[in-house]
């Protein structure tokens, strides 16, 4: 039988081969970070909203060390991938399954394995239900699937929302300019803890640039249109029939003090409509913040290598 891999046995991971990639879509180029070989299939990493592929700096050279390749993409809009045109609202979940199958299909891969912390699991959850026979694994880091929003306390935002968007549309908040310490500072804010100092500097790598007017200043890389939260939002029945189809394993780490939703008790509802389909459920809750994988890997690392490594059909909950 296996060891159970610990972090006393972990290797550290600080020689990883990584590689800036570009893949052309039709609006410009979908940009990421290929980790470890290249003639293996890659897992194929999925950040969460208005993150990068950064996310998973810490954990993707473990990864490798254990003889995997790593595939973390920038959505599009975020990070060095090209923003859609004007005009065009992104809908952030299907956005990422589209991103997903045109990178699968360009590069030609079958039974894939993904890893997506919060919006990316949303899509990771998708992407296995529309393709169930192309999954072979799924991992979900703080996340159950897509939000089920309350008609009550969606409506009221849309308006505002709708018409947010012709303000950025119009430029106003392109051009805007910070100091570096400014724009970490801001990074940490808007994340309400989830991010210590270190992992704000991680992601904004690739979440800021100098810019092109000013000096010792930098704008934002990512499209400020991202902040706008498109329909459709999705029922607790529809998301139920999304899970139905998963049939692939499916590990789900959740933190303790991570993803907050209007009604708690949905996320072990969806992971539960996961479980009586998929062909296992690994769930895990660990204490942490929401960008657990990032502030904490060494944490997270062993359990994530322990599911890809395994072929176990035995389901399993753990608390730590």
């Amino acid at each position: 039988m296996r060891d159970i891999i610990n972090i006393e046995n972990l290797p550290k991971g600080d020689f990883a081969e990584v590689k800036e990639v570009e893949i052309p879509v039709p609006w410009g180029y979908i940009c990421g970070k290929w980790w470890g070989p290249k003639n293996l299939q890659p897992i194929i990493g999925i950040h969460g909203w208005q993150d990068n592929s950064g996310s998973f700096d810490k954990l993707a050279p473990y990864l490798v060390d254990y003889g995997f390749s790593f595939l973390c993409i920038d959505l599009p809009g975020h990070g060095f991938s090209s923003h859609f045109p004007k005009g065009v609202v992104y809908n952030h979940s299907f956005d990422g399954v589209y991103c997903v199958r045109r990178i699968v299909k360009y590069f030609g891969w079958e039974k894939i394995i993904l890893i997506g912390h919060s919006l990316g699991g949303s899509i990771t959850f998708l992407y296995a239900s529309i393709f169930p026979n192309d999954v072979a694994k799924f991992i979900s880091l703080d996340n159950c699937g897509p939000r089920v929003r309350n008609p009550q306390t969606l409506l009221p935002v849309a308006c505002y929302n709708m018409d947010q968007l012709f303000e950025y549309e119009n430029n106003k908040f392109y051009d805007l300019c910070y100091g570096y310490e400014e724009m970490l500072d801001i990074m940490m804010e808007g994340h309400n803890g989830s991010l210590d100092r270190e992992a704000c500097e991680i992601l904004m790598k690739r979440g800021m640039k100098p810019s092109p007017d000013k000096q010792n200043c930098y704008v934002f890389t990512r499209d400020p249109r991202l902040k706008i939260v498109a329909f459709p939002f999705f029922s607790m029945d529809e998301i139920r029939d999304f899970a139905s189809r998963i049939t692939c394993e499916v590990l789900n780490i959740r933190a303790d003090q991570g993803t907050q939703l209007e009604q708690p008790e949905h996320y072990d509802l969806i992971v539960d409509a996961i479980e009586r389909s998929a062909k296992r459920v690994e769930r895990v809750y660990l204490k942490g913040k929401h960008h657990i994988h990032l502030t904490d890997v060494e944490t997270v690392a062993p359990i994530v290598l322990n599911f890809l490594l395994s072929t176990s059909e035995v389901a399993k909950t753990h608390n730590l």
